[in-house]
């Protein structure tokens, strides 16, 4: 086991020998060897024991809290990378407007390919979809981002070619399913719920990921910079996005994992996943983020989790180095 997720309300974690215990009261939930543990995920309102953050420091654990709507609280981390090389050389590269750009055309046009990609792999399993409009599109914006100039004419690109893809998204579900757009703060519908909390786990996955290897995650270089916004590992998930969460929201419902039953009304107005529903998604996230592939760029085994650590240390590299940053653009 990878990852603990505690989802059950008004439960505590606690450190019990070399184990840690799930309670709720008296009532033992579960009980997980600590060396197993990888990440720990804290979704709503759960409690972890002074004993058990000690543990989790000591040992450099992964600990994220989530609300109840799948938005990012915080991380429990210990102090600041020692890496203050790399967050010095992060700052001057980021005023550097060659290098910047340089980046964040890669970025977008990994999102771009990677964004067709879906769409025509889809298209070429189930003959009845027609994507080749929305694909050549797709097509002249990804070479459109190659010859921008600016982070603001590169994001008008990205923009376009996010509406672009999102319009012909919804052909890729079935069992009756709809979606028209993309909607957010609060999503108004069950896939436009599961993408953005799919989102949110890969965020906090990347924000992990650009800190481990000493990266200011505030500081971007296609997000730029927001008070409160982890810019970098926005940027980092860019290349992500289609191959895991999208492909993942439309697995999920195409199979049966999750249906608008799983789904109930927010207090904001929009929906959001039920206990049982979020149990099932985290399950499914899980399988999706640490299934081994080959990567075809250097031919060796590696997964979704252990990739988005690679790519921060090609963006490292890249930093470091001032050289080309190269996106993660296929999977198995």
């Amino acid at each position: 086991m990878a990852t603990l997720y505690l989802t059950e309300q008004n439960t505590t974690l606690h450190k019990e020998q070399n184990r840690l215990v799930v309670k709720y009261q008296d009532t033992v939930l579960a009980s997980i060897h600590e060396f197993k543990v990888e990440r720990v995920v804290v979704v709503g309102n759960a409690q972890l024991t002074t004993q058990v953050m000690s543990f989790l420091l000591d040992h450099g654990i992964d600990t994220v809290f989530l609300s109840i709507h799948g938005k990012l609280k915080g991380r429990l981390a210990p102090l600041e990378s020692k890496n203050v090389l790399l967050r010095l050389a992060q700052f001057e590269r980021f005023r550097s407007p060659d290098f910047a750009i340089g980046l964040a055309r890669e970025v977008v046009m990994a999102k771009i390919a990677n964004s067709a990609r879906v769409l025509s792999r889809y298209q070429r399993n189930h003959s009845e979809t027609k994507f080749s409009e929305a694909l050549t599109a797709l097509e002249l914006m990804l070479r459109q981002a190659g010859r921008t100039g600016s982070l603001d004419a590169l994001r008008g690109v990205e923009g376009q070619a996010a509406a672009v893809y999102f319009q012909v998204f919804g052909g890729m579900l079935r069992n009756g399913l709809t979606f028209d757009k993309r909607t957010r703060r609060p999503p108004k519908d069950p896939v436009n719920a599961i993408l953005s909390f799919g989102y949110t786990l890969l965020y906090q996955e990347a924000i992990s990921a650009t800190a481990s290897v000493g990266f200011d995650p505030y500081v971007g270089f296609f997000h730029g910079v927001d008070y409160g916004r982890c810019s970098l590992a926005l940027d980092l998930i860019e290349e992500f996005r289609a191959m895991t969460i999208d492909r993942l929201t439309t697995n999920v419902f195409n199979l049966g994992v999750l249906s608008p039953k799983d789904f109930v009304k927010s207090e904001e107005g929009g929906v959001l996943l039920d206990s049982p529903g979020r149990k099932r998604f985290l399950g499914e996230y899980e399988r999706l983020m640490t299934t081994e592939f080959t990567n075809p760029s250097n031919g060796q085994h590696t997964c979704f989790r252990k990739a988005l650590h690679e790519q921060a240390l090609a963006l490292q590299r890249a930093v470091l180095q001032n050289q080309k940053y190269t996106p993660f653009q296929e999977w198995h």
